[in-house]
């Protein structure tokens, strides 16, 4: 796997230089106004991405909350943003990459190899003096990306129940004891998980840890194969950036806690 983020600086440099394609995410629970957010200011030329309906299919009780999209639609998306084979993308969001990092994997899952993360994301782009445009971006030309779906490993409900490895809950804290649960019909985790939230990936800046303190962060689980989940597969894609930059590799369960608590016949823990 190729690097996972990019500095604000390296960005700067490289657009100077190369053709790359910025896709906005911003997104949060919660928060639905991405896309006016987006309006009133942006990295110039980024596109923005919708993360309810471009990265991620219709809702249900039986997938979740974000199930994974089809890889023909989601092909026809990355064509919409003016993707195309072999060219370079920066995802960002506001939020630490928490959200952008659905769009990370995604696009690693499909085969694209080229794609970073924006490190600390835009409010790291403005500290760094980068400039911001508003309103709405021409439309890019369409793009020709081949959507190659199965570049990262994904497992199901079937498979996270008898996960042979560590299995990391990446929400927080809170939500993995059940002491809260404020979105989906059960509190708790899946039996023999283990807590690992996501906001412990980054500094109090919002960018990443070095790879070292990663390492030191995730060194307990190195000996068996790891497989992540969340709430809805969002925020556990930002686990698998996290542990890429440590040079560790991850596997997904996309349905997440959305999809196992939905599920009367699958148990729930509490506690620590």
């Amino acid at each position: 796997m190729g690097a996972v983020v990019i500095s604000p600086e390296e960005l700067r440099k490289e657009l100077a230089d190369n053709k790359i394609h910025l896709l906005d995410v911003r997104w949060a629970l919660g928060d639905p106004d991405g896309p006016q957010h987006y309006l009133d200011g942006h990295i110039p030329g980024a596109v923005f991405v919708d993360m309810e309906t471009e990265l991620a299919a219709a809702p249900s009780p039986a997938r979740g909350r974000h199930p994974l999209p089809d890889p023909g639609t989601f092909e026809k998306c990355t064509r919409s943003w003016g993707l195309g084979e072999g060219e370079p993308v920066v995802v960002y969001d506001a939020t630490g990459g928490t959200a952008a990092a659905r769009a990370w994997w995604l696009l690693r899952w499909a085969g694209v190899e080229n794609v970073r993360l924006l490190d600390g994301g835009l409010p790291a782009w403005t500290a760094a003096g980068g400039e911001l445009a508003t309103g709405a971006e021409p439309d890019p030309a369409p793009g020709d990306l081949v959507v190659r779906p199965g570049a990262l490993p994904v497992i199901d409900a079937d498979a996270a129940a008898t996960w042979s490895g560590t299995l990391l809950d990446a929400r927080a804290a809170e939500r993995y004891r059940g002491e809260v649960e404020p979105v989906d019909p059960r509190a708790g985790h899946i039996p023999g998980a283990l807590s690992a939230p996501t906001t412990e990936n980054l500094d109090s800046t919002g960018h990443f840890l070095s790879a070292e303190d990663l390492r030191a962060r995730f060194a307990p689980y190195v000996d068996t194969p790891i497989a992540v989940y969340c709430g809805s597969g969002i925020t556990a894609a930002h686990q698998i950036a996290a542990l890429a930059i440590a040079g560790i590799p991850a596997t997904l369960y996309a349905g997440s806690w959305s999809q196992w608590s939905n599920d009367p016949k699958r148990p729930a823990a509490t506690g620590a």
